[in-house]
């Protein structure tokens, strides 16, 4: 049985999570998902231009970690970008930073929807 997933840290939600194509209503789009701990990863690397071991330290992760999560978040815009996708940043195993530790027996995290691969 392998591990279970640890959680990621995130600084703070996004304030918005549906993207689409202008002039394309949303129900007549195929949607793709970007877990809060891609956006999160993405915001670091990109946004901040931290390099991995900063950002996967700030996050929680080992720096391998932090690299695949970037990789998968950069694929998942990229593809909504070129295939005219809808894009939605929900979902994923994480914690809020400035949230305090919660106990193991009464742990709550931020869950929803997975991308499909």
């Amino acid at each position: 049985m392998p591990r279970p997933c640890k959680r990621r840290c995130v600084e703070s939600l996004p304030g918005v999570i549906d993207f689409k194509p202008r002039g394309i209503p949303m129900h007549a789009l195929q949607e793709v998902y970007l877990a809060f701990d891609g956006y999160e990863a993405l915001r670091l690397s990109d946004l901040e231009g931290l390099d991995q071991a900063a950002a996967a330290e700030r996050m929680g992760v080992s720096r391998q970690t932090f690299g695949r999560i970037l990789g998968a978040a950069r694929r998942t815009v990229t593809r909504a970008i070129v295939e005219g996708m809808a894009l939605r940043v929900e979902g994923g195993n994480v914690r809020l930073a400035d949230a305090p530790e919660p106990e193991l027996e009464t742990e709550q995290t931020i869950q929803g929807r997975r991308s499909p691969k």
